[in-house]
């Protein structure tokens, strides 16, 4: 059933092949590429069915280097640093696969930790002896000091390596990594900073943040095809870095950039998409990326805004926070129903099966609080928003009988 008083979406929005009965207000889990590019995509596609070894041989490998190079200038990183992976939970498992850790050695990471990051390490605890070291702070957050107190705190002499969201999934802050990263590296630890939401999202420049590794999603903010991201390693860092398939160039192939180029036969054109993207995109506002970025925060704060008066909340944390993705508290439901990760909030289900909403609810913390997020492309507008905290007040009265 789609309401009556359905929002109209962006003038923006017929650039992408979105549905236009849905409210969609969660770029942030999975992005959506726009049709310009899911064309480009095509063309590359048909180039390589219609010759696979023309394609493979002569005309893709051109084709990847002039896109690895494009990212690389974006976030102002060496391209001899960067390279392709299929998304940043790839990029996590390779270099923490990569390293030897020993009984007794301490990874800190936060509690506003990605779950699938999370379970990883898990693993790599389970098999080495070593243990996580959990830097606690609460969301609503009102300082950075705040984080970088915390993570500080749990420095010991037996941390190794510290895994630090950039922008957190669960609470859509941006955590001060580069304050973090260089603390952390005085103590002589290294820091890999989880940026899966960032690139496109906030300007990147791997000069100033330092860290051992970043990774980041092309697939969410800079809109180009599932399956593409970056893993950057600063230089000092290369030796044994592997990637998770070891192909023909080796273990040990140099430059670095070599040891992750052919994985096995693949459908390389997400990533062949990524510098046709980073162009695209920068055409569609007078003022380029920049633009775009101020753009999808400005209009996040907007609608971030509307959802606390709606609740009749303050906001949970500054605007200084956030880029393109706010999260707000939501009252608990009169029973707790937390889904795996392949299920739905019923929340959330109500408001898509109701209001063709796409919106994320999910639970964070200990005990657990439920929490609403939304994300800001161009294609939304502030009349979605204003859509949402109506029919999210609707349903939480419903929710509780009244």
């Amino acid at each position: 059933m789609i309401s009556p008083d359905h929002p109209k979406a962006s003038v923006y929005a017929s650039l992408w092949p979105l549905d236009p009965e849905a409210v969609y207000l969660n770029h942030g889990s999975f992005g959506a590429c726009p049709r310009f590019i899911l064309q480009k995509q095509s063309e590359y596609r048909t180039m390589l069915e219609s010759h696979p070894i023309r394609f493979l041989i002569r005309e893709m490998p051109d084709l990847l280097e002039r896109s690895r190079r494009k990212v690389a200038a974006f976030v102002h990183a060496s391209p001899d640093d960067v390279v392709f992976v299929h998304n940043a939970t790839a990029a996590v498992n390779t270099v923490f696969r990569s390293l030897t850790f020993h009984a007794g050695d301490e990874i800190l990471i936060t509690n506003h930790i990605y779950g699938a990051c999370k379970r990883l390490l898990e693993f790599i605890c389970e098999q080495s002896g070593a243990v996580l070291a959990e830097a606690r702070y609460d969301f609503p957050i009102s300082s950075p000091d705040l984080i970088v107190e915390a993570v500080l705190n749990k420095v010991t002499t037996r941390t190794r390596i510290a895994l630090i969201d950039h922008i957190t999934s669960a609470t859509g802050i941006i955590q001060p990594v580069e304050r973090i990263v260089k603390e952390l590296d005085t103590r002589g630890i290294d820091t890999m900073v989880d940026g899966a939401h960032t690139i496109g999202s906030i300007p990147l420049n791997m000069n100033e943040i330092g860290a051992s590794y970043y990774t980041a999603n092309c697939h969410k903010w800079l809109c180009s095809p599932k399956s593409a991201a970056i893993l950057v390693v600063r230089h000092d860092k290369q030796k044994g870095i592997v990637p998770l398939v070891i192909s023909h160039a080796g273990h040990n192939a140099v430059p670095f950039p070599e040891r992750f180029y052919w994985p096995g036969t693949a459908d390389f054109t997400p990533a062949i998409c990524v510098g046709d993207a980073i162009d695209y995109l920068a055409t569609l506002l007078p003022g380029g990326w920049p633009a775009i970025m101020k753009r999808n925060h400005d209009l996040c704060i907007h609608g971030r805004n509307l959802l606390c008066q709606a609740l009749e909340i303050d906001p949970p944390c500054p605007d200084i926070f956030l880029a393109s993705m706010a999260t707000v508290p939501i009252p608990n439901p009169p029973e707790i129903s937390i889904p795996d990760y392949k299920g739905i909030e019923p929340l959330q289900d109500f408001l898509f099966q109701h209001f063709n909403l796409e919106v994320p609810v999910l639970y964070w913390s200990t005990p657990p609080r439920r929490f609403l997020r939304i994300s800001s492309q161009l294609y939304n507008s502030p009349e979605q928003y204003s859509f949402l905290a109506e029919k999210l007040r609707f349903s939480l009265a419903r929710e509780n009988g009244k």
